[in-house]
């Protein structure tokens, strides 16, 4: 009869073993983040690239540049062009002094006889010939005026094409400059430096790894117990038997039913559909992007 109770204690604490062990959890999934690949955005040779798998960067910081001697040299050459275009420029103002002196001259005697004039020393006549001669010598002063101005500002349109090809060409001069765009870690490294890159082609990938997604799998009866920024325990494995907890805070629940992936077990594995949830953790370093964790809702 002994015997019978010792063997009832020992079946009854192993059954409760394992039920403690089946509610360790209640969902689980992988570690993921958002991954960007930073691509080259000009075709040349790399001369410089100051990154290692595993370095940290900043978002703003420049970590190398593609060899841009030849855009340097077009755009010296565009320059050249519109410099040589405004040279013919006419000079207004010098042009035209020469009709200023005689309006000048024809002012001074037109005031000259009007004095007269008043002094019945000059006729009307001698008046009216002075008046006609500053009107006719404005007017020549506004032709050729007229005509210069014609003139430059064909020259101006003729060199705008070539300023526009000048901002092309500064743009693609600051694409050679390889500047990071996020902060992150950098995970992989595609390039080296005096290797020829062209547009579009991968250069490193990076991700954001101070803080980590957990994505995890639970069931149609556990979503009615979770909701967005809602807190959960994130358990990790440490050694065999032991577990890392994180604090996690869920930040999406998605709305639309999905097959079991075939590496995510469940907590009910009799349920064939499940919802995808995403868990933010604060990553002191230890987590990585692949691993394994397990939620405690």
């Amino acid at each position: 009869m002994k015997k019978i109770q010792i063997l009832s204690t020992i079946l009854l604490i192993g059954l409760t073993a394992c039920n403690k062990s089946e509610e360790k959890y209640d969902a689980s999934g992988t570690f993921e983040a958002v991954e960007t690949i930073v691509s080259a955005e000009a075709t040349g040779t790399i001369k410089q690239l100051d990154i290692e798998e595993g370095q940290v960067l900043k978002a703003g910081q420049q970590i190398g540049y593609i060899d841009s001697v030849q855009l340097y040299l077009k755009k010296k050459q565009l320059q050249a062009q519109a410099k040589a275009v405004l040279s013919g420029k006419p000079d207004i103002a010098a042009q035209t002094a020469a009709l200023q002196e005689q309006l000048r001259q024809a002012e001074r005697e037109q005031k000259r006889i009007t004095n007269l004039l008043k002094a019945d020393a000059a006729t009307q006549k001698q008046l009216d010939d002075e008046n006609s001669q500053v009107a006719v010598v404005k007017k020549q002063i506004s032709a050729q005026q007229s005509s210069l101005g014609i003139m430059s500002a064909n020259l101006n349109e003729q060199t705008a094409p070539l300023d526009v090809q000048v901002q092309q060409i500064n743009d693609q001069l600051e694409k050679c400059r390889i500047i990071n765009g996020v902060n992150g870690t950098v995970l992989t490294k595609y390039a080296e430096v005096n290797e020829v890159t062209t547009n579009g082609k991968p250069i490193y990938k990076i991700a954001e790894l101070n803080s980590i997604i957990l994505r995890a799998y639970i069931t149609g009866d556990q979503i009615s117990h979770v909701k967005v920024n809602q807190q959960v325990k994130v358990l990790v494995d440490d050694t065999k038997d032991t577990y890392k907890t994180y604090q996690g805070t869920i930040e999406w629940v998605s709305d639309k039913a999905e097959f079991t992936p075939k590496t995510i077990q469940t907590k009910d594995e009799r349920a064939n559909l499940v919802y995808a949830i995403k868990i933010r953790v604060k990553n002191d370093g230890y987590l990585k992007i692949g691993m394994y964790g397990e939620v405690k809702l």
